[in-house]
């Protein structure tokens, strides 16, 4: 390249860096001093790395790679989306779209995982929140673009992917196959824990999550005489989602008041939600389950209801996500996703890099089966001769028999000991709640 096509192309960069800047400025009313001492700067390393490169880079691929690098280096959240990943964001949000299932984030050069998705190939495979990823395959992802990363976890359904990860109590790395499929993602998932006790999972927050928690609670209420005595709502490892979303399902269970407030620097990050009458439960007690995989939406929800003391919040400190992304479509297709603004509970805490403390703090522990300890304790049934009760012996033995089959299968606090705890504490609350009406 010619020393004259080399300054003409410096010189045109300048201008057009200076004019988005200019542009910028003016609308955010701030500096309008152009900062020409660092766009020159810049303009002298395009045209050194566009010169002596040892490969021939393209404009484009230069100019994209000092946009990312630009977005990048703001906060963990912030990107450029080009076209391709761009369509990937909005097939996510509608709830379907290939890969491996998993929600990630940066952490010192690292791919981290947030958390795995319900019901897919990376759950399956036993990957956990809190996972460092630090090699695709042979490829170490230190230094490696988030976007670079999630464009090698996606492929062909049905190929393999050999996933290196770093967990927090193991001392070696670990190595975990990962086979790629169609994700198609419920949010929303329901059943019913004991008689009057429902139980409700949101995975993620998409379009369509508050009207199909919605269809779920009056199905529950449908199986339980049209009446529930509690509830359970499950945001362990929910990583987040859409903002409206997280708003929706607030409002399904608080009367009135503020939900959640944004603020940023511009005048449209500046916005506040509040709720509509009225309360779906009617006031029955909630318990929200939440760990450390909880993040985004998740805390707007946790925080929301924990602030209008309209539910117990349950579980593990949540992630810390308290920032806003707004996506910005670009032309050629592209997008900007960028942080915008911090979002703050009712109360006016912020959640960014804090996350929401559970009012009870319940460890996920493993719980081993005591099932051959009741057979040695003796009752009054149990000695010779005792004294009936006045029912029918068939009675008694079916309640025997009951008992049994009960032990015939793991119990939740074996197969889930949060959830057993929070079932617990919600039955109480049931109770002390008919006591004092």
């Amino acid at each position: 390249m010619s020393l004259f096509k080399s300054f003409t192309i410096t010189l045109l960069l300048s201008i057009s860096f200076a004019s988005a800047v200019l542009a910028m400025t003016e609308e955010g009313n701030e500096d309008k001093t152009l900062p020409l001492d660092e766009l020159r700067i810049f303009t002298e390393v395009f045209a050194k790395v566009k010169n002596d490169y040892v490969e021939t880079i393209s404009d484009r691929e230069l100019i994209e790679n000092a946009i990312r690098g630009m977005l990048e280096g703001l906060d963990p959240h912030s990107t450029y989306l080009d076209k391709e990943h761009y369509e990937d964001l909005q097939e996510g949000t509608s709830g379907e779209f290939g890969g491996l299932g998993i929600e990630v984030g940066m952490e010192d050069g690292f791919v981290k995982v947030i958390s795995p998705i319900d019901d897919t190939p990376a759950e399956r495979a036993g990957i956990k929140a809190g996972d460092l990823i630090i090699k695709l395959d042979e490829r170490s992802v230190k230094g490696m673009a988030l976007n670079d990363a999630v464009k090698l976890m996606r492929g062909k359904v049905g190929t393999d992917i050999i996933i290196t990860v770093i967990r927090e109590n193991e001392d070696m790395p670990m190595q975990i196959t990962i086979t790629r499929d169609v994700i198609t993602v419920k949010s929303v998932r329901s059943k019913i824990l004991e008689p009057g006790f429902g139980y409700i999972r949101v995975s993620n927050f998409q379009t369509h999550t508050a009207e199909d928690l919605r269809k779920s609670l009056e199905k529950l209420k449908i199986n339980n005489a049209d009446e529930l005595s509690g509830l359970i709502l499950d945001l362990r490892n929910n990583p987040g989602g859409i903002l409206n979303a997280a708003v929706g399902v607030s409002d399904l269970f608080i009367d009135e008041g503020l939900i959640v407030y944004t603020e940023g620097r511009i005048k449209d990050s500046k916005l506040t939600f509040s709720a509509k009458p009225t309360d779906i439960l009617e006031n029955a007690p909630m318990i929200v389950l939440v760990n450390g995989g909880s993040a985004s939406a998740s805390e707007i929800v946790a925080g929301a209801l924990q602030d209008h003391h309209r539910a117990i919040i349950m579980g593990e400190r949540t992630f810390g996500k308290g920032s806003v992304q707004t996506i910005l479509p670009m032309n050629d297709k592209a997008a900007l996703k960028l942080t915008t603004a911090r979002y703050f509970t009712p109360s006016g805490r912020s959640i960014q890099a804090s996350g929401i403390e559970p009012d009870i703090f319940i460890k996920n522990i493993r719980v081993d089966s005591v099932a051959n300890h009741s057979s040695t304790q003796i009752k009054e049934s149990d000695l010779t001769g005792h004294l009936g009760n006045g029912m029918e012996e068939s009675k008694e033995e079916q309640v025997k028999d009951k008992t049994k089959a009960k032990t015939d299968t793991p119990s939740l606090a074996e197969t889930d000991y949060q959830l057993y705890e929070a079932l617990n504490v919600l039955k109480g609350l049931a109770i002390h709640l008919k006591k004092t009406e």
